[in-house]
């Protein structure tokens, strides 16, 4: 069972929760899944990822730059702040990946849901 459900719709399993200044939870995503886009307000976020393959799309605050990045275990993704973005798990395997978040993640507030993202409709 998961500790939380993410406001994109993953599933959260704390791993790291009193540190003061950054936090580290593992991120689950089902197979065929893909999340709801969001941004963050005030957190940047490193993902290293564990097992399975996806993409991760993200688009600059101003929307002139997008991305996507093709991953699979050992990949690293950075999501900086008041980025769009979007992820999913397109392969046998759930996607999973250890997320460091810093500072460390404010409360239920911090995400903010987007019109649209660059990975087509959500499923989670």
């Amino acid at each position: 069972m998961p500790d939380a459900l993410a406001p994109d719709g993953s599933e959260i399993h704390f791993r790291v929760v009193d540190a003061a200044r950054a936090s580290l939870v593992e991120v689950i995503l089902a197979p065929g899944r893909t999340s709801r886009p969001v941004r963050h307000r005030t957190v940047e976020e490193i993902w290293y990822f564990l097992a399975g393959s996806g993409e991760v799309w993200l688009r600059s605050p101003d929307g002139a730059n997008t991305k996507i990045h093709r991953v699979s275990e050992r990949s690293t993704v950075t999501i900086p702040t008041s980025w769009d973005f979007q992820f999913r798990s397109d392969g046998p395997d759930s996607l999973r990946f250890l997320c460091f978040t810093t500072p460390a993640w404010p409360g239920a507030g911090e995400a903010i849901s987007v019109a649209e993202g660059g990975l087509g409709k959500a499923n989670v």
